[in-house]
């Protein structure tokens, strides 16, 4: 599964013969990418952060230890040579209806409160990926409150 997710996300562009098509694979990816990026912007990933991580992409996309563990290793190189999210979100947008978008940023919100402590950077980045996400900031806000809860 590892050489698989590293050879599709080798090139920076997916198959042009299918645009707008992405695999399960790549969904895991760049949802693990979007919350290991949340998780980095205090400039550390915690213990608890990461068992938050861990345990929100194997729930939400059912994968077995193994599986998580490529896919979180795998995230974690990509997001540290990302230079920019949009190909990230623009995955989630295009292949996740509108009720997943909004399960996506209140995944993104349980790593922010993983640690106990929201940092503006976090604070900031939500903000950013719930825009590009087409989720609204009262919809992003809701999320937040059902985290805190």
């Amino acid at each position: 599964m590892l050489d698989r997710l590293k050879k599709m996300f080798g090139a920076d562009e997916t198959d042009p013969s299918e645009p707008g098509r992405h695999t399960v694979d790549e969904l895991h990816l760049a949802a693990a990418v979007l919350l290991i990026e949340t998780a980095r912007m205090d400039d550390t990933i915690g213990d608890e952060e990461r068992g938050v991580i861990v345990d929100l992409v194997r729930d939400r996309f059912e994968l077995s230890t193994e599986e998580v563990s490529s896919v979180i290793e795998l995230a974690d190189e990509v997001a540290h040579n990302a230079v920019e999210l949009s190909r990230f979100t623009r995955r989630i947008r295009d292949d996740f209806d509108h009720d997943e978008r909004i399960e996506m940023v209140e995944m993104l919100w349980r790593v922010v409160y993983a640690d106990g402590v929201v940092h503006d950077h976090e604070s900031n980045l939500l903000r950013r990926v719930a825009g590009l996400l087409y989720v609204s900031d009262r919809e992003s806000g809701e999320a937040r409150k059902r985290v805190i809860a």
